[in-house]
């Protein structure tokens, strides 16, 4: 039997589907339809329609705000993926790590309380382990924190 979080996918599937791989709603508009509150809306967003999942959810809160969910052809969605991943290393040192979340920062894609939580995850006091295992932890946390970012980078980088 299916639950909500599957009738939701369903949806916004059939709907990718019939506009061409770009859908364009609310969360309120959504929530409303499935009888529902907007988180269990972004719930769904978060979990099956993310970049490893081949989509790029942009969105707008507030008065205005909009949803635009694109289908990712597979090269694009691994070419996102395969920059993040070149861009941070197989291992990265603090500095580096760093230098790239003040990127992220400086371009508008996280804001300051997320660059102080991911500067906080690759502390050499965090990680409290010898080099070069460190280091290797390091870049797979911010590979991790990147993607799970993604999303919402371009919302933010879209204001």
């Amino acid at each position: 039997m299916p639950n909500l979080s599957d009738d939701i996918e369903e949806y916004i599937k059939q709907q990718l589907e019939r506009a061409g791989r770009i859908f364009e709603t609310s969360r309120r508009e959504l929530a409303d339809l499935f009888n529902c509150v907007p988180s269990q809306i972004n719930y769904v967003l978060a979990t099956r329609f993310n970049p490893a999942r081949g989509y790029l959810i942009e969105s707008r809160r507030g008065g205005g705000g909009y949803i635009r969910i694109t289908r990712l052809d597979a090269e694009s969605a691994v070419k996102i993926i395969d920059r993040i991943r070149a861009a941070i290393g197989e291992r990265t040192a603090q500095a580096e790590a760093e230098n790239y979340i003040l990127w992220l920062l400086e371009e508008g894609f996280i804001s300051e309380r997320e660059a102080a939580i991911m500067r906080a995850a690759i502390q050499r006091e965090t990680l409290a382990i010898e080099l070069p295992v460190r280091d290797y932890v390091r870049a797979n946390l911010l590979k991790a924190m990147s993607l799970a970012l993604l999303p919402y980078c371009q919302t933010e980088n879209n204001r």
